[in-house]
């Protein structure tokens, strides 16, 4: 069975660090590309970043660049998403997701985690 799980989600004050975790089983990230999406009340959801496990190429949304960084370890077949100056702005449920297609895109998702909140307190 395919699953992801999120987990390093909480309260935090703006300008400071959370690191989220995505735990993936049922398969290997090397097959896949592993991206986190962040959905705010009443917005749409996003793609924030983006990891090959295969090839390294990394992608952040403009909004994230220079203060999220994204990481895997094929030996915990995990991700992770460094997030540091948090903004109030970053407040979401945050997302862990695979793709086959290299396209950080909701429509082109294979697999969901169940999400983990993030407050970023002013």
């Amino acid at each position: 069975e395919v699953q992801l799980v999120e987990s390093g989600g909480g309260l935090v004050q703006a300008g400071g660090s959370l690191r989220l975790s995505c735990a993936a089983s049922g398969f290997t990230i090397d097959d896949y590309a592993i991206a986190w999406f962040r959905q705010a009340p009443g917005q749409e959801r996003e793609g924030v970043s983006g990891i090959s496990s295969s090839d390294g190429n990394t992608y952040y949304a403009a909004s994230v660049k220079g203060r999220f960084t994204i990481s895997g370890d094929n030996a915990e077949n995990t991700v992770y998403l460094q997030m540091n100056s948090l903004k109030p702005e970053d407040t979401a449920v945050y997302y862990c997701a695979a793709l086959r297609a290299r396209r950080i895109d909701p429509a082109y998702v294979d697999y969901w985690g169940k999400g983990t909140l993030v407050t970023v307190s002013s």
